[in-house]
């Protein structure tokens, strides 16, 4: 046991800390996507594993054919826009449920994603384009600063979509979409809309994640719902306990981001900690598991008898006191 804690280096952990804010960050615009979809619109959407790697694949080869790689990242979000309107045309015009049409989107994209790159990945001509979105030590710092400033960005533009009337009726459907067809909200098209920006937004994080790593993968996007999940309410539980009833809309969008930076900080103290890689995606399990019961836990505990018993004996306790001074 000695030997396990003196080979565990404070400084290695310190070094690879920067790494994990800057995916955090990266997938935190994946949460984002995430967050409409599944808080907003209440849409179980499973494009996301195929969306972020239809972004990575569109990306890295656009660059080696000599692409701008913002331009890149453009076409990639159109491409994330194109899955988007797929899975809510699947959805809504044919009527297939809304895991259903997630899935068949994701597994077309699987092999759509194959036809682009011609095999199973493709690696960034590093050292011959400039990206603004590295992994190399060197310009880790300008990742992390050019990151953060696209995220604040994104949820500026969200904040303020969601606050127009075509986010209204947006919001509105994912609360109570019978409701809304009453008040003549065209429901299905603030579906497709929804999963058509969602997907958007996915499809541009994996493009800067493939350019932040140096490849796009076919399967680099496989966990990547759980992940956004994880993000959204490891963000949401956080939020909700420091700010309690002050919580906003715009801090709840800026905490998805947080939530994806603290699940990486997690990724990266449990590698720290020397735990095996292929055990990951059971953390990522129990992580989201254990995010998930907190509030419901809560909840629990506030209403049960014990909690009335608790009150009922304070409120006693203040009457009594009341009556002894008077």
């Amino acid at each position: 046991m000695a030997a396990y804690f003196s080979s565990l280096s404070p400084i290695a952990l310190w070094n690879a800390a920067p790494g994990g804010v800057a995916q955090g960050l990266i997938w935190g615009i994946l949460a984002l996507g995430v967050y409409l979809t599944f808080r907003i619109l209440n849409f179980a959407d499973m494009t996301c594993d195929g969306s972020f790697a239809l972004g990575g694949s569109v990306t890295v080869m656009l660059i080696l054919g000599g692409c701008d790689p913002l331009a890149a990242l453009l076409v990639a979000i159109l491409c994330g826009i194109c899955a988007g309107l797929v899975t809510g045309i699947l959805h809504t015009v044919l009527g297939i449920p809304d895991i259903l049409a997630g899935i068949l989107t994701q597994i077309s994209l699987y092999s759509i994603n194959l036809n682009i790159m011609g095999k199973s990945n493709q690696a960034v001509p590093v050292g011959q384009v400039q990206l603004f979105f590295t992994s190399n030590i060197r310009y880790l710092g300008q990742t992390i600063v050019t990151t953060l400033l696209l995220d604040v960005i994104i949820i500026a533009a969200v904040y303020w979509f969601l606050g127009t009337e075509m986010g209204s009726a947006v919001r509105s459907t994912g609360i109570n979409p019978n409701m809304s067809r009453a008040q003549g909200i065209n429901t299905k098209l603030m579906k497709v809309i929804t999963l058509a920006v969602s997907n958007g937004f996915i499809a541009l994080a994996g493009g800067i994640m493939s350019e932040y790593q140096g490849f796009a993968d076919v399967k680099m996007g496989q966990g990547a719902i759980v992940i956004g999940l994880a993000a959204v309410i490891i963000g949401e539980v956080l939020a909700e306990a420091i700010f309690g009833k002050r919580l906003g809309f715009v801090l709840r969008l800026s905490f998805v981001f947080i939530g994806a930076v603290v699940y990486y900080l997690v990724y990266v103290f449990v590698l720290w900690l020397k735990f095996p890689a292929d055990d990951m995606k059971l953390l990522t399990a129990i992580v989201v598991a254990v995010f998930l019961a907190v509030p419901y836990l809560k909840g629990m505990s506030n209403t049960s008898f014990k909690a009335l018993a608790r009150r009922n004996a304070k409120l006693e306790a203040g009457s009594n006191t009341d009556g002894g001074e008077g």
